[in-house]
């Protein structure tokens, strides 16, 4: 572990005390607090719909909050940021929820584990409304059920590439972590505007230009909302969460970081959120720590804080590793980066399709995302920014609307979101995007994340049945992954023989060696759950394993 050098600089000495105090203050969380837990109303009675990512997620108390969201008895709120400054959600304490009545699988013991209703949903949504149901339909309801009634049957035939055979199989789509599918209506979107507004945008006059103009802004609007930022501006349109990571550092890291700084992340980031630091780090003189994190894939919270200091220049963590599935305190983090004065930038392309996210709850200076991880089209994603940050920042690329006026000495530019989003934009691909939201809200958030992790904690139960298959990455707080390997089998033959059974899982290092190699491997099969998977899915997964290690 690296630590700052204090002794010999009262300066540093102090700011580390402070750092020490915060971890403490944040640490100290943990404590139950005195604060009765609020009484959940009759059914029919909630005032909220059961969507919470936005704006609305700040009706989900998080556990371990000194300061819990309040319940308002209207739908009339003040605005999100003059309330305190608390997440939606805690990435802390998690307990999986139960799992369904199991079918008994092939050649496997029958499933022993039994979990009470305060289990059966995910951490994020106990104490409400929606997770009263799904621990009630956890409870009473029969073989492998949908979470709280939730219609994976339905939801599967809004997914057009899921109907079709592979090697004379159903297709189970278990990629999820790598690209998700796209449902009829994010499809239809994008075909509707090549079809009828296909045009470029702002600048002309005509009817379809004006009718392009209005699609893509009301993406922009939708992505606002979506994650709860402050106002349209701060969401910049971008290839994905690469290109975003990259804007920041190039942008803001050059301007901001020089010799001597330092930048943190951690030990379990994707390379999109290694390799752009680096390559800052040589060109500025900067140094890159990185934060480590235990055998079960957690990050150590107080080594964390001790690598923070007076020449910390920026955090840039990801919200949940797509290796291994882990969540990270992201709360935490945040206020621990804060109370030394540093900014941090949250990567939730994977947190983003499982998670309610609220940056203004969460405080978050900086979040990327990419549309295609949340079932939107390819090549499109969003850089949300603090206004006051991305006004300082100066523009990454030049050319197209970001310009206002140009001469041969000088060049005038736009002002927000604009400044960021030189030349012509992947127009259609932010009206999927918008579409995409629109069918994630449609569903919930809550919904949503209550399914998966039921999914997540069965397949978990089973895989701890067959011999010689290993899980990399068993932190508590764990979305919807299932990183593995099989003892005698190359992580390739593994997923070529789960691909013969029309199972599509993804094998390799996964864009994360050196998460990968802290659990002394080189790659892993990983099968990663979507909002269209169900417990069929996971039955077949197992069976298909079985017959390797039987």
């Amino acid at each position: 572990m690296t630590t700052p050098d204090t002794a010999t600089d009262p300066q540093g000495l102090a700011h580390q005390r402070a750092v020490e105090q915060a971890l403490r203050d944040v640490l100290g969380q943990r404590v139950a607090s005195a604060t009765p837990r609020p009484t959940l109303p009759a059914r029919g009675a909630e005032t909220h719909a059961p969507f919470a990512s936005g704006a609305d997620a700040s009706i989900y108390e998080p556990v371990w909050s000194t300061h819990p969201v309040p319940r308002h008895a209207t739908q009339e709120q003040p605005p999100l940021w003059e309330e305190p400054a608390t997440s939606p959600f805690f990435s802390g304490a998690f307990t999986l929820p139960a799992s369904p009545t199991a079918t008994a699988v092939p050649g496997l013991p029958s499933a022993t584990h039994t979990a009470g209703p305060e289990q059966a949903v995910p951490y994020f949504l106990r104490h409400s409304a929606v997770a009263a149901d799904a621990a009630q339909a956890a409870a009473h309801s029969p073989a492998r059920p949908g979470v709280g009634g939730y219609d994976v049957a339905r939801i599967q035939a809004d997914f057009p590439i899921l109907h079709q055979r592979v090697n004379g199989h159903k297709l189970i789509w278990l990629d999820n972590a790598a690209t998700t599918q796209k449902p009829h209506a994010v499809i239809d979107a994008t075909s509707a505007f090549y079809e009828r507004d296909n045009s470029n945008i702002h600048r002309a006059a005509h009817t379809l230009a004006a009718r392009a103009t209005d699609a893509f802004e009301g993406a922009r609007t939708k992505l606002q909302r979506f994650i709860g930022a402050r106002e349209a501006a701060e969401i910049v349109f971008v290839r994905g969460t690469t290109e975003a990571i990259n804007l920041v550092a190039q942008s803001y890291g050059r301007a901001n970081i020089g010799a001597g700084d330092e930048i943190l992340i951690t030990t379990i980031e994707h390379h999109a959120n290694i390799v752009p630091w680096q390559i800052l780090a040589r060109q500025t003189g900067a140094v890159l720590k990185v934060a480590p994190v235990n055998d079960r894939g957690e990050l150590l919270l107080d080594h964390f804080a001790a690598l923070l200091s007076g020449r910390t220049k920026i955090v840039s963590v990801t919200h949940v590793a797509n290796a291994l599935g882990t969540i990270n305190p992201i709360e935490q983090i945040i206020a621990l980066s804060h109370a030394a004065g540093v900014p941090v930038l949250v990567d939730a392309a994977q947190s983003s399709p499982h998670l309610p996210l609220n940056v203004a709850a969460l405080d978050a200076d900086f979040l990327v995302l990419s549309g295609h991880k949340i079932y939107g089209p390819t090549g499109i994603g969003i850089l949300y920014g603090k206004r006051h940050l991305l006004e300082a920042m100066p523009p990454w690329q030049g050319g197209g609307h970001m310009i206002r006026d140009v001469t041969f000495a000088h060049t005038e530019f736009q002002g927000l979101p604009e400044k960021f989003e030189a030349g012509t934009p992947d127009i259609a691909g932010a009206v999927g995007l918008g579409a995409a939201v629109d069918y994630l809200q449609s569903i919930g958030l809550p919904a949503i994340a209550a399914h998966e992790h039921a999914l997540l904690d069965y397949a978990t139960e089973l895989f701890t049945r067959l011999p010689g298959v290993r899980i990399i990455g068993t932190a508590q707080a764990k979305a919807s992954v299932l990183s593995f390997i099989v003892d005698g089998y190359s992580v390739s033959d593994v997923a070529k023989h789960l691909d013969r059974h029309g199972i599509a899982a993804r094998s390799g290092h996964h864009c994360a060696q050196p998460a990968l190699r802290r659990f002394g491997v080189e790659a892993t099969v990983r099968a990663s759950f979507g909002l269209y998977n169900s417990f069929d899915d996971v039955d077949a997964l197992v069976a298909a394993l079985g017959q390797l290690v039987r």
